[in-house]
């Protein structure tokens, strides 16, 4: 078996999108949108009462199927006042009702926004990681027709493009993310970030062990010091076709095995995750690989620092003292606080570029797990415009943040007796204090922090979640490309 370590770029290459007039001959598959108050529309051969008998109400993600001439009709419920994070999730459970058919045509778009909302719904909500089965029983989404009005085909038209461009970004992450370590060491993603800049016109940097030994990014050194494959840092960078009007920096953190190093981790169900620890990485590179499909004006250089975390005879210990690449020394009181390590080295080198903001994304506390769960994400920064501009591409994209206060009161936690600065704070504000020693690299740089530890991963099937990868902060970070030039 040929194994392709992102196997829905090929599926979602050959999915075509149209816009078609109400009342168009429909596939197989036609999803009605149902509210949960008003009158029953009229393609409905049931009435509201007959509806609530079958048990269907028009909350949200409720689906209802029922026979038709040459298909079925899916009834999918809109609730009372649909906006386009609940037509993404209505039309993510459209998707997997119909999941056996792979022409799917409905009226949930109305414009430009719903149209983008409910490609991506369809799309991420119909998504399965299958490139390790021998035998896949996905059937790929085809062809998506959306039904809406002459007046306003053409802003569904160009929503439903700019859909299919991040759902294919954020699929792309989750196919990185489920990947497992064995199939996805850092020189494999950095081949695959070499193979994905030349097919999207990027320019690329790998920076292999003897390079980063001789660029001193003891950081990342220090956190593949116990394993046997080589790290990697790789800077990938856009440039708009006109004149850019700012410069954005973009940080991952590429753990692609977090076994804990010599501070190693229980064996429970979180550590088999840890494959997905390199979910921050992931999602930045695939935000690349859109921003010219969506013209974003501004220049963008993203910093990837990868490698695997294991414990061995020469792996770093408890009370080692690394050197960063800025020159600040870091004693580490555990090496299961590494992803700071590497995002360090990263961030001094987005700051010698001289980039006007840094956004970093990182699957890096329990903590903000334990605060905010499996659905949000916290946020963290110094500068209050950046932050508002992540909050609001948030709201955009239902990849929804938390804004946690960089508290410099507990940066004594982070005090040390024989360096710089230890790597992990007390036993509180675990999320907090993470930041604030990543702010130590950022200096007064503008700066977003995004800790994804909780939203990396789905439990299940929920909305646009399918369960497993999610490939949080792909979307959220094209849309905060795509509006950061007005920000500035």
């Amino acid at each position: 078996m040929t194994f392709d370590p992102i196997p829905s770029r090929a599926l979602l290459e050959e999915v075509s999108v149209r816009v078609a007039s109400p009342g168009t001959g429909a596939g197989r598959a036609l999803g009605v949108a149902v509210t949960a108050t008003g009158e029953v529309p009229s393609g409905v051969p049931l009435s509201r009462d007959e509806l609530t008998e079958w048990g269907f109400g028009g909350k949200v993600g409720e689906t209802l199927i029922l026979p038709r001439d040459g298909g079925a009709l899916v009834l999918t419920g809109v609730g009372d006042h649909p906006s386009e994070s609940s037509l993404r999730d209505a039309a993510a459970a459209f998707a997997r009702a119909a999941r056996r058919d792979d022409v799917l045509t409905t009226d949930l778009a109305f414009d430009d926004g719903s149209a983008q909302a409910v490609v991506e719904g369809i799309l991420l909500g119909r998504y399965r990681y299958d490139a390790l089965k021998s035998d896949p029983s996905t059937v790929p989404v085809r062809e998506i027709v959306l039904l809406v009005d002459d007046a306003s085909a053409e802003d569904a038209r160009r929503g439903a493009d700019r859909g299919l461009v991040l759902a294919r970004a954020a699929s792309l992450s989750r196919d990185l993310a489920s990947t497992p370590a064995g199939h996805l060491t850092a020189p494999d993603l950095a081949d695959i970030a070499v193979w994905l800049a030349g097919e999207h016109g990027l320019d690329i940097e790998v920076f292999d062990e003897a390079a980063l030994v001789e660029m001193g990014c003891g950081g990342l050194l220090g956190v593949n010091a116990g394993s046997v494959v080589e790290p990697r840092m790789i800077v990938v960078r856009y440039t708009p076709a006109t004149e850019p009007r700012a410069h954005l920096g973009l940080v991952g953190k590429g753990i692609t095995y977090d076994s804990g190093g010599i501070s190693l981790k229980p064996s429970n169900a979180m550590h088999a995750a840890m494959k997905m620890d390199m979910s921050g990485a992931g999602a930045v590179l695939a935000a690349m690989t859109a921003l010219a499909d969506l013209d974003v004006p501004v220049a963008v250089s993203a910093y990837l620092a990868c490698t695997d975390n294991m414990p061995s005879g020469s792996a770093t210990k408890l009370g080692d003292v690394l050197t960063s690449r800025s020159g600040r020394t870091i004693e580490v009181v555990n090496t299961d606080a590494e992803g700071r390590l590497v995002m360090a080295d990263a961030i001094a080198l987005a700051r010698e570029d001289g980039v006007d903001a840094i956004v970093d994304i990182a699957t890096l506390t329990g903590a903000a797990l334990a605060a905010l769960g499996m659905l949000t994400a916290a946020v963290i920064g110094n500068d209050d415009a950046l932050l508002d501009l992540v909050e609001a591409a948030a709201e955009k994209t239902d990849e929804q943040v938390w804004r946690l206060p960089l508290d410099r009161r507990y940066r004594k936690q982070l005090d040390s007796d024989v360096a710089d600065i230890k790597n992990l704070g007390g036993e509180y504000a675990g999320a907090i204090t993470a930041a604030l020693f990543l702010a130590e690299w950022v200096g007064d740089t503008p700066w977003a922090h995004l800790d994804i530890a909780g939203t990396m991963r789905s439990e299940s099937d929920d909305a646009w979640r399918t369960k497993g990868a999610t490939g949080f902060g792909a979307r959220l970070l094209l849309e905060i490309a795509s509006t950061f030039a007005a920000a500035r």
